[in-house]
C-alpha cells in the first residue's frame, strides 16, 4: 500500500496494545478496509474486521480476507447471528475486532458518517471492552464507487489520513439491561465520536444530525409512489 499512498496515521497511542477491544470506523470507499487494516497493524494489533459475506466469495480478495481471519457477515439469513457470536468470542479471547457500524459505504453526499447499526455497542456492553473510534479520509480518492464519475486513482500518490480517538465513554450505559433503546443511544454516542474525529481530519464541522439511510430510502420510496399514483 505504501507504493501508491502516503499514510498520515494519528492517534495510535489510543489503541490498547493488549486485551479485547472493538474499533469502529467510517466507511467511505471499497479501499478503506485495506487502509484501516494497515493502520491497525501499525498499532501492533492484528485486526479482525467484520465484512459482507459476498466479499469473501471474490476470487482473489476473498481468499486473502479469509486467510487473514476476517469475520463474514451473512445478512438476512440463518447465519446472520454467527458474525456477532464470533465477534464476541474474539473480543473475549483478547483480540482486536473492527466494525463498520454504517454497514455499507456512506451515502451522505459529503461523505460524512451515517447513523450506525447497534452491533458494536452490543459487543462492548456485553463484554465490557473499550470502543475505539477511528476516522479515515483519503481512500475515496483511490476508489470511489458511488461518485458520479467512477474512478480508480493511484497516481499521484494519495494521502490516507487515519486517526484513532480515545475510548468512547459508555459508562452511562454499562451495567444496565441491554435494550433496543439503550443500544440506540450508545450507538449515537459512538457514531458522534467517529464523526467528530473525521471533522478533525478534514478541518470541517460535521453535521449535527447524521445521514439516516433508512429514512432516505423510505422518503425515496414515498416520492416514487406519489409519482406513480
Amino acid at each position: 500500500m505504501l507504493v501508491f499512498t502516503k499514510p498520515d496515521f494519528q492517534g495510535r497511542e489510543n489503541m490498547p496494545r493488549t486485551g479485547g477491544v472493538v474499533f469502529v470506523t467510517n466507511h467511505i470507499s471499497h479501499f478503506d478496509p485495506f487502509v484501516i487494516g494497515f493502520y491497525i497493524w501499525e498499532c501492533r494489533r492484528i485486526p479482525r474486521l467484520l465484512g459482507k459475506a459476498s466479499v469473501f466469495k471474490l476470487p482473489i480478495a476473498g481468499r486473502i480476507i479469509s486467510a487473514a481471519g476476517q469475520i463474514p457477515v451473512y445478512r438476512e439469513s440463518a447465519q446472520a447471528a454467527d458474525a456477532f457470536r464470533d465477534a464476541v468470542a474474539a473480543v473475549e479471547r483478547g483480540e482486536c475486532v473492527g466494525v463498520y457500524p454504517e454497514g455499507t459505504i456512506t451515502r451522505d453526499p459529503d461523505l460524512w458518517p451515517m447513523t450506525g447499526k447497534t452491533g458494536a455497542a452490543r459487543i462492548a456492553l456485553m463484554t465490557g471492552c473499550p470502543v475505539i473510534p477511528i476516522a479515515n479520509w483519503g481512500a475515496q480518492e483511490v476508489f470511489h464507487s458511488y461518485n458520479s464519475k467512477f474512478r480508480i486513482g493511484l497516481l499521484p500518490r494519495k494521502t490516507m489520513k487515519v486517526k484513532a480517538g480515545p475510548p468512547v465513554d459508555l459508562d452511562a450505559f454499562r451495567g444496565k439491561p441491554i435494550t433496543a433503546e439503550l443500544l440506540h443511544e450508545a450507538t449515537e454516542v459512538i457514531m458522534r465520536a467517529v464523526a467528530d474525529g473525521l471533522g478533525e481530519l478534514r478541518g470541517e464541522t460535521p453535521p449535527k444530525e447524521l445521514f439516516d439511510l433508512r429514512k432516505a430510502k423510505a422518503e425515496d420510496e414515498r416520492r416514487a409512489n406519489e409519482e406513480n399514483a
